[in-house]
């Protein structure tokens, strides 16, 4: 109870601000402009917006970024529709069913449906935020150093697991890169300096803002410019309003999709396309309509844009409560926290006991400004996609060098930028994930501070490492992401699974 009336607190003060509700708008909006234009993505508009709240009082600067972290998940969905191009690789599976609709003529039912979903997921993933952070707050309270370490190792492994299904090895190389990456300037215990070479400004370290809006700016600039260019689809005057009986008629698959890709923004590093991915297939398994996927199925798209925005909330619960981040743009807003002097954690509940609700309450409006705009705004928008990418990219391209620079007024950022920009289009050419290789650059302080102090308390063993009951579970799950990843271990997994469903087949008739 005391909960819920934190959460009510917050949403009347934020409805009751003009200031806020202004907020709200302004950061919503942009936040779908961002995801609507291929080549800019969630977490490079979190990056740059980040860059711009550093004088602003930490619950405002927190609104601004999660208005835009949600509206821009959601704004990709209108080039996956229209232009077939996911705006950001959270909306890839929304384009499998959004543009053959457009292509039919329905391109206006596809974004309401899109607009539906993504509002209903953001419920779903809401409730859970407010539920599940308090609980899994509580429980953190008993992870120490041993813990935190075989959190991070997980957290890469099972990220890059995920985002690299066809070779989860290229995942993993992402990761360790990252993690390589991070191990670079002063250590956090000694302040030694190591791969520095001599060099002052390398002593600082890799920021975390400056390598994110390369990996996911530069590097998106270089890859739009090197595709070919897109033609939108530009009839969508067929509906611009839901019918609550299509939504009825897929409330198993609404609720079902918003779970998954909760469940999904929990996972470290996993994120919203996975979210959208997996809510995407268990739609398809559960089907009467089968055939329609990916031919132009409207519960197709309504469960991609469940799944990824539903996400969104999920991933925020353990940047709140484990300063882990559950994806590339919740990193960036875990960084941000931390800039605005809020100390996400196991003690969050103790040193900020509203700060959780307060942050539902933001995502909340969020999510109504994603239904408002959504739904009032589908031609008008349609005018962002017209701006041709040869004005467009080099006005981003100034923001991410303005935006590197801005964070500590060091030029070395800019070339960080750069430089993280070029690895990442190389990385990307070679159908290697991008999140691992974020996750790596974030997890890597947590996981090298946890060992070694985990080391001093152990006088240099590692048997509480393996034998403490948390750090024990999260080496075995550690341990079998490894062995799953491997293909004759999944395939004798099968058929010992199928074994033994033949042997209770039998024994059940046998019993009749």
């Amino acid at each position: 109870m005391e909960g819920l009336g934190y959460f009510l607190a917050s949403v009347s003060q934020i409805a009751l601000d003009p200031g806020a509700l202004f907020a709200v708008g302004w950061a919503t909006l942009l936040g779908i402009a961002v995801g609507m234009l291929p080549g800019l993505t969630a977490t490079l508009g979190v990056a740059l917006l980040t860059t711009l709240t550093f004088r602003m009082a930490a619950s405002d600067a927190v609104l601004i970024l999660i208005c835009m972290y949600v509206g821009a998940i959601y704004g990709g969905s209108r080039s996956a529709i229209l232009l077939n191009i996911p705006g950001t690789p959270a909306n890839a599976a929304t384009a499998l069913d959004g543009f053959p609709l457009a292509r039919a003529g329905r391109a206006g039912e596809a974004m309401v449906l899109a607009t539906s979903g993504s509002f209903a997921g953001t419920l779903i993933g809401l409730l859970a935020l407010a539920l599940i952070a308090p609980v899994l707050a509580e429980f953190a309270l008993s992870f120490g150093s041993f813990e935190f370490f075989w959190l991070a190792v997980f957290g890469i492994l099972i990220s890059g697991h995920l985002t690299a299904l066809d070779d989860p090895i290229k995942g993993w190389i992402a990761g360790f890169l990252g993690l390589l990456l991070a191990t670079i300037g002063q250590e956090g215990i000694h302040a030694y300096q190591r791969f520095s070479y001599g060099w002052t400004e390398m002593a600082g370290g890799i920021g975390l803002l400056p390598a994110l809006v390369g990996a996911f700016g530069f590097a998106e600039i270089l890859s739009v410019m090197r595709s070919p260019a897109y033609q939108i689809v530009r009839d969508v005057s067929d509906r611009w309003l839901p019918r609550l009986s299509d939504l009825w008629h897929y409330r198993r698959t609404i609720v079902r999709s918003g779970m998954l890709g909760t469940l999904m923004g929990l996972i470290p590093g996993v994120g919203e396309d996975m979210g959208a991915w997996t809510s995407y297939a268990a739609a398809r398994r559960a089907s009467r309509e089968k055939a329609q996927f990916g031919k132009g199925s409207r519960e197709g798209v309504l469960a991609a844009e469940t799944g990824n925005n539903a996400a969104v909330p999920g991933a925020i619960i353990p940047v709140l409560v484990l300063a882990v981040p559950g994806s590339a743009p919740a990193a960036v807003l875990l960084a941000a926290l931390f800039i605005h002097g809020v100390r996400p954690g196991p003690l969050i509940m103790i040193e900020f006991p509203g700060f959780v609700f307060e942050v539902a309450s933001m995502v909340l409006f969020a999510g109504l400004g994603v239904l408002l705009f959504g739904l009032l705004l589908t031609r008008p928008m349609l005018r962002v996609l017209t701006v041709p990418r040869e004005r467009l990219m080099p006005v981003i391209f100034v923001l991410c060098t303005v935006g590197s620079y801005a964070i500590a007024s060091r030029v070395f950022d800019i070339w960080v930028m750069l430089a993280m920009g070029v690895l990442g289009f190389v990385l990307r050419e070679m159908r290697y994930p991008m999140a691992p290789l974020v996750l790596g650059i974030v997890l890597g302080d947590i996981l090298d501070k946890s060992f070694r102090r985990g080391m001093t308390l152990s006088d240099g063993s590692l048997e509480p490492f393996q034998t403490r009951p948390i750090s024990a579970a999260l080496a075995l799950c550690c341990l079998l992401t490894v062995l799953f990843s491997v293909r004759s271990v999944r395939a004798l997994g099968a058929r010992l699974a199928g074994r033994l469903r033949t042997g209770r087949r039998a024994s059940g008739d046998g019993e009749t």
